[in-house]
Parts: C-alpha cells; sequence; structure tokens
C-alpha cells in the first residue's frame, strides 16, 4: 500500500519546497492549505480529521507563527486529530529562540507519535519573496534589531531536512536546529543586496514603537504586535551562532546568504 504525505501549508515558503520534491522523489503528497480540497485551515478545526484521513506521514507549519497567540492549542489539537487519523510521524517547522515555539515542540514530543522538529533560524528567502521583499525594494530595511547578528538560513536547506525527517530514519524525537553558515548583520545584509543587484539598499534600525506602527498600518494592531514582540524576544542575542544542524541531517553544508541572493536575481526572483 502507498503512504501517503501531507504538507500543511503546502503554499508557504517551506511548504511549496517539501511537496515538491516528496514528488520529484516519487512520494504520494496530500498538498494542504485553505485553498486546497480537502481544505486545512487552522482556525477551521472541524475540517483536519477529512484533511487527515488516509495519511501516514505529515508535514505541519503554523501561520502566523508558533509564536503566536492560540499556536499551543492548535498544536495540541493537531496531535489529537492526527493519532485518531493514524498519521504515523509528524515533522513541525519551529522558530529558532521563540519560547513559544519551544512549548509546542514539547506538546508535540508528549503527543506519543513519532516526530521530529526542524527549528529554523530567520530565512533568508525573507529578503527576496517574502515580508521583506518590498522594503528591499524600497531601498530601506527598516527593523529594530540593531546590530545584532542572525545566521540566515536557506529555505531550501531548511525543505531538505525536512524531506530527510519524513522520509529517513533516526529522527524521531529529534530537533534539527538549522542555520546559515554564518552570522550576518541586517546591515552586512543588505551591503550584499545591494552590491548582487546594483543598486543602493540601507538598512535602518529602528525602535519597538515605530516597527509597530508602521506595520499596523500596513496589516492590523495583531500581527503588528506580534511581529514586534517576535522580534523583540529573538534579538537580544540569544541566536547568533550558528549551528551544525544541516550538516548532520543532510551530511553537507548549509548554502549561504551569497549563493541563495545570487540564484534568486538570475532566476528573476530578486528583490
Amino acid at each position: 500500500m502507498t503512504s501517503t504525505i501531507a504538507v500543511i501549508g503546502a503554499t508557504g515558503k517551506t511548504g511549496r519546497r517539501i511537496a515538491d520534491l516528496l514528488e520529484d522523489r516519487g512520494s504520494s503528497v496530500r498538498r494542504l492549505a485553505r485553498g486546497t480540497a480537502p481544505a486545512f485551515d487552522w482556525e477551521q478545526p472541524e475540517g483536519w480529521r477529512r484533511a487527515l484521513d488516509g495519511v501516514d506521514r505529515l508535514y505541519a507549519a503554523y501561520v502566523p507563527d508558533l509564536a503566536a497567540p492560540g499556536s499551543e492549542a492548535a498544536i495540541a489539537r493537531l496531535t489529537e486529530v492526527a493519532r485518531d487519523a493514524g498519521v504515523q510521524r509528524i515533522v513541525l517547522l519551529s522558530g529558532r529562540g521563540e519560547e513559544g515555539a519551544r512549548r509546542c515542540e514539547e506538546l508535540l514530543f508528549a503527543s506519543g507519535i513519532p516526530a521530529t522538529v526542524v527549528r529554523a533560524s530567520w530565512f533568508l528567502q525573507n529578503f527576496t519573496e517574502g515580508m521583506l521583499r518590498d522594503a528591499v525594494l524600497s531601498g530601506v530595511l527598516a527593523l529594530p534589531a540593531g546590530r545584532v547578528r542572525e545566521p540566515f538560513v536557506d529555505v531550501d536547506d531548511i525543505a531538505a531536512v525536512a524531506v530527510e525527517a519524513l522520509t529517513g530514519r533516526g529522527h524521531e524525537g529529534r530537533v534539527h536546529e538549522v542555520t546559515g553558515p554564518q552570522s550576518m548583520t541586517f546591515e552586512e545584509v543588505a551591503a550584499l543586496l545591494s552590491e548582487i543587484h546594483g543598486r543602493d539598499v540601507q538598512y535602518l534600525p529602528v525602535e519597538f514603537d515605530e516597527f509597530h506602527a508602521a506595520v499596523a498600518a500596513e496589516a492590523g494592531a495583531d500581527v503588528a504586535t506580534m511581529l514586534t514582540e517576535l522580534c523583540r524576544e529573538v534579538f537580544d542575542g540569544r541566536n547568533e551562532s550558528p549551528t551544525t544542524g544541516v550538516l548532520e541531517a543532510l551530511g553537507r553544508p548549509p548554502r549561504d546568504a551569497r549563493t541563495v541572493f545570487t540564484e534568486a536575481a538570475r532566476l528573476g526572483t530578486r528583490a
């Protein structure tokens, strides 16, 4: 009997890459998101059981973030539904240095379902296809990060680690903490983007209240509060050191920022 691997968040940065990699390997994949059939909506748990019927293994990326209010209840409910549906393995995307995410990880490991956590640093693709892309296009990256360093990680590396955890052996009960190979300040990231794209990109450090006001004007107060508190939590230096998580999981080093940004520019997905 062919097993089915479900990918929750299949339209997101990690999910679509994971689904593509699995299908390239010949796996039977069920892509799940709010617009799929069956649908998976984190705000409508009554539909989760149908979405997971017949699923053997599961990848989950919680939206908006495991640091957001409600994430613990959602992950606890997901494990219950997955257990009832007969899911035999879960891989959860988590955030590095986030206390809320850590509590969700503990809930997952206590569920009794064989599980793996992929705990990631900030995505390099946030600058090329994500929330900071428009800011980079404008030439100004305004964030409350000061001069903190971050070992930004390639989302393709995250996807490869997640696929290995879903399909390989020996990953149950493990946390793969994945980062890029070196830590960079946002100022250094802006300089690298300027070099690769031939136009000026500046990093502007701002205060938390200023950041909150700017995000609230675009995305609403709730999103602004969640993102501001997340920045306040993780931009204190706790995540500055790179890890060897990608190397340990895949047997190769992670890709660096120059490689990722250069490839994005070549493919036309540049910031």
